[in-house]
């Protein structure tokens, strides 16, 4: 990859990096603790709740999860590494990154 489109990786990795925080800053009650009162609140009421703090407990592990794929992204530029197969070091294509620019394996490997 040339340095002009390591650059544009970073950027939106940077870019995408942002968004998550925001997002995550702002559902931060979502996951918060069901109240379970059974003289406030009837029995699907709890039950809907309780769905809906398990949805969204699941959203931000998600989000926390694809973080970490940025973060990593994000070290493997700074040490020269992006851009190339965990498993067996060839370079990934750069379309395959243009779509995810956190991948780690090349379609080859990530196929087998």
């Amino acid at each position: 990859m040339t340095p002009d489109e390591i650059t544009l990786i970073r950027e939106r990795l940077l870019q995408l990096q942002t968004e998550l925080r925001a997002v995550d800053e702002m559902s931060r009650s979502a996951g918060e603790t069901v109240e379970l009162d059974q003289s406030r609140v009837g029995r699907l009421s709890r039950m809907d709740a309780m769905q809906a703090q398990q949805m969204a407990q699941e959203t931000a592990r998600r989000r926390q999860h694809q973080q970490s794929m940025i973060e990593g992204a994000l070290r493997r530029i700074e040490a020269g590494e992006y851009g190339y197969c965990f498993i067996c070091g060839e370079e990934i294509d750069a379309r395959r990154l243009a779509a995810d620019p956190t991948n780690t394996r090349c379609i080859a490997c990530a196929e087998a």
